[in-house]
């Protein structure tokens, strides 16, 4: 199995107590039905999550974030945004559905998302998050917003919201699967100081 990591990768923790894991089977709807429960998704693992930190005194001493990470509605917003991103990009393979995890650690929130990928769109994909990662967070995030003003092209601004509001910490691993044909499996994973 041949894999590329980009940016602050972090790996699944299995001894981490507190996690969710749910799966999406991609064949069983069309994608235009399968995307009106991203929201109801993001809801749920919202709701969940919400449970952990009822009682919990939190940081609020982190100012790198001007929207808190323990909020609800940042945990709502991220999770959409991940799973709506893993659907609009997933190769639907009927055999590999899309995976969004959850892991909670004493100061963080890390988030898994899993899904195939279209060898076509691989280096396209690649060279966005390049782009990422190697230019100023909030500028790019300006120009892309100018940018999308004047077309009708995808916004590319989820992630960057999610760097620019939340401060987080974003990675990318491409694993090639030795399936036949081969399979290529993207993980993002996003990281929010609690």
């Amino acid at each position: 199995m041949e894999t590329q990591i980009f940016g602050d990768f972090i790996e699944e923790r299995k001894e981490d107590t507190k996690y969710l894991k749910i799966g999406f089977s991609s064949n069983d709807l069309p994608l235009k039905r399968r995307w009106r429960t991203n929201g109801l998704s993001a809801d749920f693992i919202a709701d969940y999550l919400e449970f952990f930190f009822v009682g919990t005194p939190v940081n609020k001493t982190d100012v790198s974030a001007p929207i808190p990470a323990w909020s609800k509605n940042a945990v709502k917003y991220v999770a959409n945004e991940l799973l709506e991103n893993a659907m609009k990009f997933s190769a639907e393979q009927p055999h590999y559905p899309n995976r969004i995890a959850f892991h909670l650690g004493n100061e963080k929130l890390v988030f898994h998302v899993v899904n195939s990928i279209k060898p076509q769109d691989v280096e396209k994909f690649q060279e966005s998050i390049k782009q990422i990662l190697d230019e100023e967070p909030q500028d790019l995030y300006f120009r892309r917003m100018e940018d999308n003003a004047d077309s009708d092209k995808n916004s590319g601004l989820g992630l960057l919201s999610m760097i620019c509001d939340y401060g987080a910490q974003v990675g990318w691993k491409f694993e090639t699967l030795q399936t036949e044909p081969p399979l290529i499996v993207v993980t993002t994973m996003v990281c929010l100081n609690i």
